[in-house]
């Protein structure tokens, strides 16, 4: 028997940076690492991540982390996190590995333990065993995870749905979900983000005919944003180009790498002759496909409709043609987007929130996985609370106890001792990291309080020049201001704010001692309050005083 503790360092009541901790006696199991992309209020940063110092703090006793499929939001950290703590053990099916590779060799991080595993095939770890179960996602080779213990299985879903069109690689084995719940489930965390939408998520989440349509009500050139990953709207793309005489240009390092692996290893089947090249970029009836990075949403489309990508330019006959619904995350920039396509005349196809879902699970999807799984307990994960808490509903329809759905926050501790939950009011510390840039370092609060400061109130700089050695006023203060006052209308302003700042070096000067830090600590207290009567702002101010 066991003592069991289960806890997300993210992932709960947020759309993106999911990470899960199993951790049976003293065995540790993390299912997925991932990103979140930042909003409009984090200035200046590319992406956000689970804070990892649990596992740091742990890594002698961490098995493993396990990763279901190659999305950011489920697999953006790993690079941060392996290249801190290398030795780290990655598992991940040979696609999503591939997607690793590719993104450890961008971020110039030499990793040696991903480890390529295969559905369906046991990985034994002691008493414990995980067992990789293939499910249907817009990728291939997804898979959710059954961490078999003494106790019963806790089994992690990752994102899912199910859809008996989508074959092959795709194909979720029903029989296989069955089966571990026959055995006992203790414990099943199901995905959330469309927990509130009713019905299955299929046929919802086919976009065949929208393709179709678009490529044929359109003569002219087609520039088509899709999300990188998601393979499967990539190969219905290509299905319905197959059936006219339109080719393909693809841009974008990490796009072409994505395409030229699922073309080369039978993803998708598409004739490598219809792909073009940069010459064919301006031909009539081309479909130039983008993509994102790890950045922001719509970062490279919004370069093109700038004016600044090197090969491409929007024109007035052109159309755009998102392959994803706008979301709630993602809903401001995206509207905005379109605004400036349509200002500069080109057509936009987007599509209803509505009426075409992504790949994840609904409400019948989710109460099907229940009804295979029959847990013991259930944790709503991957979403905002208002779908946590729809799941939850979800999970109450079809017979299972109040008390036995288990609704978290990141940190919250869940532990069963010999199979049954305990009550233990146990906290594990979570943090968000926010990255900009190249660097892994964590940016910080401070950073964006002063990035905050910066871009509402500008900022003044205070200069001024001493003697070394008799410590006289060699250059009286001279101001400099950014993002604050039109400085050649407010002459009597700066003026004042040269007078505060000599007085207050004068002050601090004695018997050619100078107190620097009640020079700069006078000067930011006094000119705080009088720039503030004079403009109620707030301008960062910064002091220089310098000796020659």
């Amino acid at each position: 028997m066991s003592k069991i503790k289960i806890f997300a360092l993210g992932g709960l009541n947020e759309e993106g940076k999911n990470m899960y901790v199993v951790k049976v006696d003293s065995d540790i199991f993390i299912f997925d690492a991932g990103l979140k992309y930042a909003s409009d209020k984090l200035l200046g940063i590319d992406y956000v991540i689970p804070n990892f110092d649990y596992i740091k703090e742990n890594i002698k006793n961490i098995k493993g982390l396990f990763i279901t499929h190659g999305h950011e939001k489920n697999m953006g950290a790993v690079c941060d996190i392996v290249s801190e703590v290398p030795s780290l053990k990655v598992f991940a099916t040979k696609f999503t590995a591939n997607i690793l590779k590719k993104e450890l060799d961008d971020s110039n991080v030499k990793f040696n333990n991903l480890v390529v595993i295969d559905p369906h095939k046991k990985i034994n770890f002691g008493k414990n065993s995980i067992f990789p179960v293939r499910l249907t996602h817009s990728i291939p080779d997804n898979v959710g995870y059954a961490l078999n213990t003494l106790d019963g299985t806790i089994f992690y879903t990752g994102n899912y749905v199910f859809d008996a069109t989508m074959l092959g690689p795709y194909k979720a084995d029903i029989g296989k979900l069955a089966y571990i719940g026959k055995q006992g489930v203790l414990c099943l965390l199901g995905e959330s983000m469309y927990a509130d939408k009713i019905g299955y998520t299929s046929p919802k989440n086919r976009i065949d005919k929208l393709i179709r349509d678009t490529l044929n009500k359109t003569e002219n050139r087609i520039i088509v944003n899709v999300f990188t990953a998601h393979v499967s709207r990539i190969e219905e793309l290509f299905k319905e180009i197959a059936k006219t005489t339109r080719r393909v240009v693809v841009m974008g390092h990490k796009l072409q790498g994505i395409i030229n692996d699922i073309l080369a290893n039978n993803y998708v089947s598409f004739d490598k002759e219809r792909i073009g090249d940069l010459s064919n970029i301006n031909d009539k009836d081309v479909v130039i496909l983008i993509s994102n990075e790890r950045e922001k949403p719509f970062m490279n489309l919004n370069r093109i409709i700038n004016g600044y990508d090197k090969f491409v330019k929007i024109k007035t006959t052109d159309t755009v043609f998102f392959m994803e619904p706008i979301n709630d995350y993602n809903e401001k920039l995206a509207i905005k987007v379109v605004d400036d396509i349509s200002k500069v005349g080109a057509s936009v196809v987007t599509m209803s929130r509505k009426d075409n879902l992504l790949h994840h699970a609904s409400s019948e999807d989710i109460m099907l996985m229940l009804d295979l799984m029959n847990p013991k307990y259930y944790v709503p994960v991957e979403g905002e609370y208002r779908h946590m808490v729809a799941n939850a509903k979800n999970a109450s329809h079809v017979g299972m106890k109040k008390e036995n759905i288990l609704l978290k926050q990141n940190g919250d501790v869940i532990t069963f001792v010999n199979g049954k939950l305990k009550d233990t009011h146990e906290k594990v510390k979570t943090d968000d990291i926010l990255i900009d840039g190249n660097s892994s370092q964590d940016v910080g609060e401070l950073v964006l309080k002063d990035r905050e400061l910066l871009s509402d109130n500008g900022i003044v700089i205070i200069c001024s020049t001493l003697d070394k050695k008799t410590k006289e006023i060699l250059a009286p203060p001279e101001i400099l201001t950014r993002g604050f006052i039109y400085v050649k209308e407010s002459s009597d302003l700066i003026e004042e704010i040269k007078r505060i700042s000599l007085e207050v070096i004068n002050e601090n000067i004695n018997n050619n001692y100078v107190e620097y830090n009640n020079i700069k600590m006078g000067i930011r207290e006094k000119l705080s309050k009088y720039l503030y009567e004079q403009t109620e702002c707030k301008p960062m101010i910064i002091t220089v005083i310098q000796e020659v």
